[in-house]
């Protein structure tokens, strides 16, 4: 399943009630979420269902068997969902039925048997035009929808969630977190035991990816490993974050709604074993009276308050507060990671103090300066703070400061993430300074075996390529032969006349690029690398460092060989397919009886580009391109961490990443942002893919501007008209 463009068009679809309805992105987004969530409930639903019906007896009463298969559902990670919420009866509604009431009542339904949803699930599906709303329900019960898994439909959960926050659909899109910065925190903290507590919890990414890290990493069951507790100021937020646990199965029962500053959840101070959050940034208008009772040495704000506003007496910045809050609730071993203005980390006056303070407890643990575009309403920077109470002594007196600006990968001119293998590489520099070097052998062996997969798949691949090249030149050349003046002259109804010129100089052209052995020299050359390069890593010790090591010296010979090949093979594809296009439409092939074109158009069909909305399967082409790529890709990860980390152990990088001691630190007025101590990467650092994304990057954003004159310039047309007219 294409999951990228099945969220396409899912989100095309939902979209539509912003052009043809009377609705605004605000009021469409809880409904369409609510939506997703019943179809996500009903896939989860129907995976269970036949295991728990056949354990019931066929003769007993239908009556009894529905509360039967409700009894089933304990402890199933799934809800029992009643027949009036299941999507096949909404789906099935014959025309002109009110799809919204049925809707309406489903929810009911639904919250009447999980008292943890109750005023959570989506109301007002009435204020949908009926048309409208049954066609966008008939495109969640597609059978591609339908046939999702839970991990399908959580990517598509998140994936509108984000959506709907580069829309606006909430202010400020406070309540969804990029899924890059959320996954980085996690990876960090490693949150796999006890109580985890997110106080800014919005709709709960958070606590989901600790799903997936407990049950991806640990291998663990999430609702028996951890307990989540999460406060949300917004009612909205809180509902989605209860929506967000109980679609991915997890527990939604400590879900609170509350004012963090104001609302204190005593009960969990000092007892915490991870907190993780997103807090709003640079909040100033919290009331000084109503937080100075939890400045204590045990208490919520353990380092003071931070500076108040000369006029209304109110804390002037509240960042100081949500740093101090993370490590109040923190107990004597645990762990924070929280996303942080760039600016607190290096604040003056009474913050320059709390920092000192906390600084000084030895319990900073990283330091992670982020790039711009992270964040899908703003583009500004951030930095990840992570507090660790139960460091090994030998760390105490320092802390891990990365700076993470210049990894990202880009989506658009607006949006970069990190992409799995960058997480795993800032990752690494955080293993390695806790000397898990394990972990960072471990991270390379696995690069080293996709290059080994990609390049297994190399022959066969080359050789499907070299026959679908073949399979089109067939035809051409044929043509070639075979072609006369008169056949492709005697359609009367053509303007031009071809010549003899044209036909002599195709027939050359045929005839050279069949001469042309470049392309299956190289191949050969690069296979015959590639046995070699397969043969060294069946014999390499790849559990350890020097056997990596030894192995990548083979491995980045290799490197440009794949990239070469690659674009020896696009120049070949290119030929041949412009010597389709000079047959078919410069000299009219299909007029020759010489020239197979149903052959040609099939063998065209094995190397265009595969058509993404059909959900085509990838061509020839792309395949053989693909493997180059990712062969190539992965032998540049293990370049990227052994050029930084030669010896397999941390040690400082310029640019990159330091190790600072906590008096460098005071040194430096008690700052913590990377930028002051990590330096500058020494010139030409950048590799060939580094250079590449970023011109790109520049590339992209040149493309958007170019649409924003374009568009800027007609309306100016437009209003000068109007003045004219």
């Amino acid at each position: 399943m294409n999951i990228q463009q099945l969220e396409n068009e899912l989100w095309e679809a939902a979209d539509q009630l912003r052009a043809n309805s009377k609705l605004t992105a605000a009021e469409y987004s809880m409904p369409v979420l609510g939506l997703i969530f019943l179809r996500h409930a009903d896939n989860r639903f129907k995976a269970f269902l036949p295991e728990i019906e056949a354990d019931i007896p066929a003769q007993v009463p239908a009556a009894q068997r529905e509360q039967l298969i409700k009894l089933g559902f304990q402890g199933k990670a799934a809800i029992y969902l009643p027949e009036a919420a299941r999507f096949d009866r909404i789906a099935s509604l014959p025309q002109g039925a009110n799809v919204g009431e049925v809707i309406d009542a489903a929810m009911d339904v639904i919250e009447a048997e999980y008292p943890v949803l109750a005023g959570a699930l989506p109301r007002g599906y009435t204020a949908f035009e009926p048309d409208l709303l049954a066609e966008l329900v008939k495109i969640f019960d597609r059978p591609a929808i339908k046939a999702a898994t839970g991990d399908v439909f959580g990517r598509i959960y998140e994936y509108f969630l984000n959506k709907f926050a580069m829309s606006g659909a909430q202010e400020g899109g406070e309540f969804f977190t990029p899924p890059s910065l959320v996954r980085m925190i996690v990876n960090i903290i490693e949150p796999d035991h006890g109580l985890v507590l997110d106080p800014a919890c919005g709709s709960a990414g958070m606590f989901v990816q600790t799903g997936h890290f407990i049950e991806d990493v640990r291998h663990a069951v999430v609702n028996d490993s951890v307990t989540f507790h999460g406060q949300e100021k917004s009612d909205t937020n809180t509902k989605l974050a209860r929506m967000n646990l109980v679609v991915h199965g997890l527990d939604a029962s400590n879900i609170r709604q509350g004012n963090t500053f104001y609302d204190q959840i005593d009960h969990l101070v000092g007892q915490c074993d991870f907190v993780m959050a997103n807090p709003p940034f640079n909040v100033d208008s919290v009331d000084t009276k109503k937080v100075e009772g939890q400045v204590d040495d045990s208490g919520r704000l353990p380092f003071g308050l931070p500076g108040t506003n000369a006029k209304t007496g109110a804390i002037s910045n509240a960042n100081s507060l949500w740093i101090q809050y993370f490590y109040a609730y923190l107990n004597d071993s645990g762990r924070a990671g929280f996303v942080m203005a760039s600016s607190a980390s290096d604040a003056g006056n009474k913050d320059r103090d709390i920092r000192e303070r906390l600084v000084k407890t030895g319990h900073v643990d990283v330091m992670m300066a982020i790039g711009n575009k992270f964040f899908y309403t703003r583009s500004l920077p951030c930095t990840l703070w992570f507090f660790d109470k139960g460091k090994p002594q030998d760390l105490q007196d320092q802390v891990l400061i990365i700076d993470a600006r210049n990894v990202y990968h880009v989506v658009s001119a607006r949006s970069h993430i990190f992409t799995d293998e960058q997480h795993a590489n800032l990752n690494a520099i955080v293993w390695l300074y806790r000397g898990e070097t394990e972990k960072f052998v471990a991270l390379v062996a696995h690069y080293q075996r996709q290059v080994d997969h990609w390049l297994t798949s190399l022959p066969e691949r080359m050789a499907a390529d070299t026959a679908a090249i073949e399979a089109l030149a067939g035809p051409l050349r044929a043509f070639a032969a075979g072609a006369t003046l008169a056949e492709v002259n005697s359609d009367q109804a053509q303007d031009a006349h071809i010549t003899q010129a044209q036909l002599d100089t195709f027939k050359a052209d045929v005839a050279s690029a069949q001469a042309d052995t470049q392309a299956v020299d190289t191949i050969a050359t690069l296979l015959a690398a590639c046995a070699q390069a397969r043969t060294a890593v069946a014999a390499a010790d790849r559990t350890s460092h020097a056997g990596q090591v030894a192995l990548q010296a083979r491995l980045d010979a290799l490197a440009p060989q794949l990239k070469a090949v690659g674009k020896t093979l696009e120049a070949r594809h290119k030929r041949w397919l412009n010597l389709l296009d000079t047959a078919e439409k410069t000299l009219r092939a299909r007029s020759s009886r010489a020239f197979d074109g149903k052959a040609a158009r099939d063998a065209k069909r094995a190397l265009v580009a595969a058509d993404a909305k059909k959900n085509e399967a990838p061509t020839v082409r792309d395949a053989t391109l693909d493997a180059l790529k990712q062969a190539a890709y992965f032998i540049q990860q293990v370049h990227w961490l052994h050029s930084r980390f030669p010896h397999g152990l941390f040690e400082d990088v310029p640019g990159l990443c330091k190790a600072v001691t906590i008096e460098e630190i005071a040194a430096n007025d008690y700052s913590l942002t990377p930028g002051r101590y990590v330096g500058v990467a020494p010139g030409g650092a950048d590799d060939e893919d580094d250079f590449a994304e970023k011109l790109r990057e520049i590339h992209d954003e040149l493309a958007e501007l170019n649409d924003k004159a374009a568009e800027l310039a007609g309306r100016i047309a437009g209003n000068f008209q109007e003045l004219l007219g």
